[in-house]
């Protein structure tokens, strides 16, 4: 029989200070009288965790609230110099960066290249210049990097990434080896994961089991169960570019695992752009001609039919997914879902409907810009505040 964690004081005054930290994150500024009542602890007791916490330098005085009748009470919030996050969203033409205290308040943000030659160091290079544009007063304790692949944690290599796009990436340990090499605590996480991560509180607010389903150039899905990402053994969960489906071709007809087939060739990017040309819509890339149909779909027929033909390939992937994990809702996110916005919504679930013995509530991605670095910065943002605050909010104090 597994033995009790005894109370402690030394663990009572860790809970509670973490409790008051979490809630003045939350609610602040606040003051001692509101403390007490909302974390439930005695006025005096509330005292003793405000003394703490200044004196560690996590909590600071935000002035008097005034016209209220009686003593004037102080207010007191979270030290905004406490701690700093820093996101990084890496892609084939440039690399975006963002860094926030720990209160969330974004400090800066900026754009970088990407390393104008082939390599590890010119990697490195070019991290620490995007780095240095959106700058922390002092070194952030979490970076967070958005790529195109996910890092398998059996080897600690980057996989499911393009030869031709992530070469400089493809090296052992590749966590360990840029966080040394650049200073900081990195991070490498996959980018459709980190979008997911930022519709958590948007799109799939209400919900704690949901997918993400990315259409862009290529394809990709996120799985969060309980509100937490699986990622699965090897780090691919959610890679599912390559998933068969009738009227693709297999690996096996396309001559290898990475060649041209599976779920992408259906309702990738390129897919979609040839797919509508042949119904006679007009786009210089998927996107345009997305738009382009549902601009058409009410008085062109061709072009209705190519819109509901992009509808059915995305729902033929979606079917397999839903089918085996039961989301309650599905995210449509990526440049092809936005340029469709609800008329491909609503094919693709009236699509789903038929295909599919799933209840998940279809829905458009509600992040407005970078999701990827708003997911990146959400991840960074708890990592910081869990290490300075001790841990994540108690459950048994804060309401």
């Amino acid at each position: 029989m597994a033995e009790l964690v005894r109370g402690t004081p030394g663990l009572v005054r860790a809970v509670n200070d973490r409790a008051a930290l979490h809630l003045l994150l939350r609610q602040g500024p606040l003051t001692r009288p509101e403390i007490s009542r909302l974390t439930g602890l005695s006025k005096p007791t509330a005292s003793q965790v405000l003394a703490r916490l200044e004196g560690a330098g996590l909590v600071v005085g935000n002035g008097l609230r005034t016209g209220l009748p009686g003593r004037v009470p102080e207010t007191y919030r979270v030290n905004p110099a406490a701690a700093y996050a820093t996101a990084l969203d890496v892609t084939p033409d440039r690399i975006a960066v963002r860094t926030a205290d720990v209160t969330g308040a974004v400090l800066g943000e900026a754009e970088a290249p990407v390393p104008a030659r082939p390599g590890r160091e010119a990697l490195v290079e070019a991290l620490r210049a995007a780095l240095a544009l959106a700058p922390a007063p002092r070194p952030p304790r979490r970076v967070v990097v958005g790529v195109q692949g996910a890092v398998d944690p059996t080897t600690g290599r980057l996989g499911y990434a393009s030869e031709e796009d992530m070469a400089a990436w493809l090296f052992p340990d590749v966590e360990r080896t840029l966080g040394e090499a650049l200073g900081l605590p990195v991070r490498i996480e996959n980018d459709v994961n980190l979008a997911a991560v930022a519709e958590r509180a948007h799109a799939a607010a209400d919900c704690p089991d949901f997918v993400l389903l990315w259409a862009d150039e290529g394809l990709g899905a996120a799985l969060v169960f309980g509100g937490r990402l699986h990622r699965g053994h090897f780090g691919g969960a959610g890679e599912v570019g390559y998933l068969p489906l009738p009227g693709a071709p297999t690996a096996r007809e396309a001559g290898g695992r990475y060649g041209r087939h599976g779920y992408q060739e259906l309702a990738g990017g390129e897919a979609v752009r040839d797919l509508l040309r042949a119904h006679g819509v007009p786009g210089e890339d998927f996107a345009e001609a997305v738009a382009e149909a549902v601009r058409r779909a009410g008085h062109d027929e061709a072009a209705r039919a190519g819109l509901g033909v992009v509808a059915g390939r995305l729902a033929a992937g979606l079917a397999s997914i839903v089918t085996v994990v039961d989301p309650g809702v599905v995210v449509l996110a990526g440049r092809l879902c936005a340029a469709g916005g609800e008329p491909l919504r609503a094919l693709v679930e009236s699509e789903l409907r038929v295909l599919a013995h799933s209840r998940a509530r279809i829905r458009l991605s509600a992040v407005a810009g970078n999701a990827v670095l708003d997911g990146a910065l959400d991840l960074a943002l708890t990592a910081a505040r869990d290490e300075v605050f001790g841990g994540p909010p108690p459950v048994t104090h804060c309401p």
